[in-house]
């Protein structure tokens, strides 16, 4: 999963950054309204955690114009105020959910989950291929019964190979929904992390290449 966080407290905005990247999500941050609308225009998200209160362009009006544009992200929308008028208000514009600041990290990872689970193409929450079993919402693998243990990138990527059920999915696509926008298009991360990955779910091989084409999942 790929989320552009839209937050003008930088403090606020770091603490999003590292709590998402340890839940192996990739994560882009922006500090306003302007800056969002750019980057949305250019990387495709799965989600936007969008603060309400921006500088530059609304919160309010940035979320219009993502409903406008019809890319299919998901709006998370964080806001100081907890009243319920202001709930209704912002779910009004577009938004797909809503939470007030004070909040918990796990809660927003969670609501963030489920928002990707309830996007335009369903995400079940528990992906199988063959032995290997992925709870998502845990971050929890096992193969054949046995626990994989997995870094962030690797199951951002064991992610993506499985939701792709046996398809060829492209470097150039992976780097796009795994890593953030400071990735070098031209690194060699994704080819590190299949290797990696391949080693950790052992025998027989699943993580196939297919040659100038990327990285599929298979039996054979």
């Amino acid at each position: 999963m790929r989320v552009l966080v839209v937050e003008d407290e930088v403090y606020m905005a770091r603490v999003l950054e590292i709590g998402l990247r340890r839940e192996a999500i990739a994560v882009d941050v922006v500090h306003d309204g302007a800056a969002a609308l750019e980057r949305l225009a250019v990387h495709d998200y799965d989600a936007v955690i969008l603060d309400r209160d921006l500088p530059e362009i609304h919160g309010d009006e940035v979320c219009r114009r993502i409903v406008a544009m019809d890319l299919g992200c998901r709006i998370l929308m964080l806001t100081a105020a907890a009243r319920l008028g202001d709930k209704v208000e912002g779910l009004g514009l577009g938004a797909d959910d809503y939470l007030a600041k004070p909040f918990d990290l796990p809660e927003l990872v969670a609501r963030l989950r489920a928002l990707y689970r309830r996007s335009p193409m369903a995400h079940a929450p528990v992906l199988v291929f063959a032995d290997v079993r992925f709870d998502t919402h845990r971050r929890h693998v096992t193969r054949a019964g046995a626990e994989v243990r997995l870094a962030p990138k690797e199951l951002a990527v064991l992610e993506l190979l499985m939701r792709a059920d046996g398809g060829v999915l492209s470097a150039e696509y992976i780097l796009d929904k795994a890593w953030d926008v400071n990735a070098d298009p031209f690194t060699n991360a994704v080819r590190l992390v299949v290797h990696t990955l391949r080693k950790k779910l052992g025998e027989p091989q699943l993580v196939h290449t297919a040659i100038g084409a990327g990285y599929y999942l298979g039996t054979k």
